[in-house]
C-alpha cells in the first residue's frame, strides 16, 4: 500500500432510499453482497442474509429464476434483516411478482430484448418503474459489458467496450426521467479495473447527478479479484465518486462475507490514503476472470472448478490470454465472448468456448483436460 493525500469531497448526487439506506446525496457508501444460496431453499438463504449482516453488508442482492424462487421470496422478504434487491434478468414481467418483497429491483438493459421482442425497451422499462413506483422500490440500471443489447453495440467499433455502455447507461437514465422515475442509480460493470474507471468517469461527467454502484464483473477468486476489484475502485472513490459498491469474488458460500470485509477495507483505506502501490493489475500475463457465486450458480462445483482452472494454467502465467470462467447460463454465453477461452457452467456439464466459437460441452471431470489441450494450441500458435 501507499500513502497519499486524503481524498477529495464525494460527488454529491441525488438521494435515493432502498429500504432504510439511503444512496448518494452525500451519505456513507453502502456495500452490497450477493445471496449464494438458491433463494428457494429459505432456510439456506436466511441463513446467508444473516451472515452478509454480520459482515456488514447493507443491502444483498437474490436472484429469482422460477416460480419457487418467487414463493420463496414471499417467504424471505419479511424475515430478511437487511434490505433486499432482486435481480430480474431475462424476464422483466416478474418485476410484479417480487417488488412487494423487496426494496430494489436490479434490471440489465441488455436483457431486456430476450422476451417479447417485439414490445419496445422503453414498454418494458415503463412496467418496471410501474412496479417499482407502486411498491415502494428503488431500482438500479445495471450495465454489464458482455450483455449490452446488441442493437446498441452495433453502432460501435468492435474494439469499443466501454461506448456501448455508456450508451446504453445513458439512454436508459433517459427513459426512467421520461417517466418521471429518479429513483434510480447506475453500475457500468467489466471485468478490466480500466475500463470500468473509465466508463463510470465518463458517465459521471455526463449525469452528475446520478448515484453510482461500483464494482468489477467477473472480478475472480481472492487474492487477484482482490488486486483487481481494488484497481478500480481506489482512483474512483478517491476522485469522490461512487455511492454504493459490490465486490464480487469466487468463493464458497460459507465464505461470502468476505466480499463485505474487503468492500470495508477497501472504504477504509481510501478515507485514509492508503492506496495500491500500482494502479492497475500489470498487464501481459495469463489473466483468469471468474464470476463470484451467486444463486444463479447451476452447480456449486463451479467454486472448485474455478480454483482447478487457476491451479492446472499456472504455467501459462507468462503468456498474454485471458481465461473465463462463468457461473451459470445467464451471464456465461456473452461474458466469456472477449476471453481467449471461456466455460460456463450448466447443471451436469461445462460448455467450452475458443474465442466466439462454441467447442461443445464436456463433463466437470473432463472439461479442465480439455481446456488444456487448448490452450497449449493457441500458445504454440503465437
Amino acid at each position: 500500500m501507499a500513502e497519499v493525500g486524503g481524498s477529495p469531497p464525494r460527488r454529491r448526487t441525488r438521494a435515493i432510499r432502498v429500504g432504510r439506506i439511503l444512496l448518494g446525496g452525500g451519505h456513507p457508501v453502502a456495500v452490497q453482497s450477493m445471496a449464494a444460496t438458491r433463494t428457494r431453499d429459505v432456510a439456506a438463504t436466511l441463513a446467508q442474509l444473516r451472515l452478509l449482516a454480520a459482515a456488514g453488508a447493507d443491502i444483498v442482492r437474490v436472484a429469482v429464476d422460477s416460480a419457487q424462487d418467487v414463493a420463496a421470496l414471499a417467504e424471505i422478504g419479511p424475515q430478511a434483516g437487511v434490505p433486499l434487491s432482486v435481480d430480474l434478468q431475462e424476464n422483466y414481467q416478474l418485476v410484479v411478482r417480487v417488488a412487494p418483497h423487496v426494496q430494489k429491483v436490479r434490471y440489465n438493459p441488455g436483457h431486456l430484448h430476450h422476451h417479447e421482442r417485439h414490445r419496445s425497451a422503453a414498454d418494458k422499462v415503463a412496467f418496471i418503474a410501474a412496479a417499482a413506483a407502486e411498491h415502494d422500490c428503488a431500482v438500479r440500471i445495471g450495465v454489464n459489458c458482455g450483455s449490452v443489447d446488441p442493437s446498441v453495440r452495433a453502432r460501435f467499433a468492435p474494439s469499443d467496450r466501454v461506448g456501448p455502455m455508456l450508451a446504453s447507461a445513458l439512454e436508459h437514465c433517459e427513459l426512467l426521467d421520461r417517466l418521471g422515475f429518479s429513483r434510480y442509480c447506475v453500475s457500468l460493470k467489466d471485468s478490466d479495473p480500466r475500463l470500468v474507471v473509465e466508463a463510470n468517469r465518463r458517465f459521471a461527467r455526463q449525469r452528475p447527478d446520478v448515484p453510482l454502484h461500483l464494482g468489477v464483473t467477473e472480478a475472480g477468486m481472492p487474492p487477484e479479484g482482490i488486486f483487481r476489484t481494488r484497481s478500480a475502485l481506489e482512483p474512483l472513490l478517491a476522485a469522490g465518486l461512487g455511492d454504493t459498491l459490490r465486490v464480487s469474488l469466487t468463493v464458497p458460500a460459507a465464505e461470502k462475507g468476505q466480499e463485505v470485509a474487503v468492500g470495508r477495507q477497501i472504504l477504509a483505506d481510501v478515507a485514509a490514503g492508503r492506496f495500491l502501490s500500482e494502479p492497475c493489475p500489470p498487464a501481459g500475463g495469463l489473466t483468469i476472470v471468474s464470476c463470484p457465486s451467486c444463486s444463479r450458480v447451476e452447480n456449486e462445483a463451479f467454486v472448485e472448478l474455478a480454483q482447478r482452472v487457476r491451479a492446472a494454467t499456472a504455467y501459462a502465467r507468462r503468456h498474454p490470454l485471458t481465461i473465463a470462467v462463468m457461473g451459470c447460463r445467464v451471464n456465461g454465453p456473452g461474458e466469456t465472448d472477449d476471453a481467449d477461452l471461456g466455460l460456463w457452467c450448466g447443471p451436469a456439464h461445462v460448455h467450452l468456448k475458443r474465442g466466439r466459437k462454441a467447442l461443445g460441452q464436456f463433463s466437470y471431470d473432463e472439461i479442465v483436460p480439455r481446456l488444456l489441450r487448448e490452450l497449449d494450441e493457441i500458445i504454440a500458435s503465437r
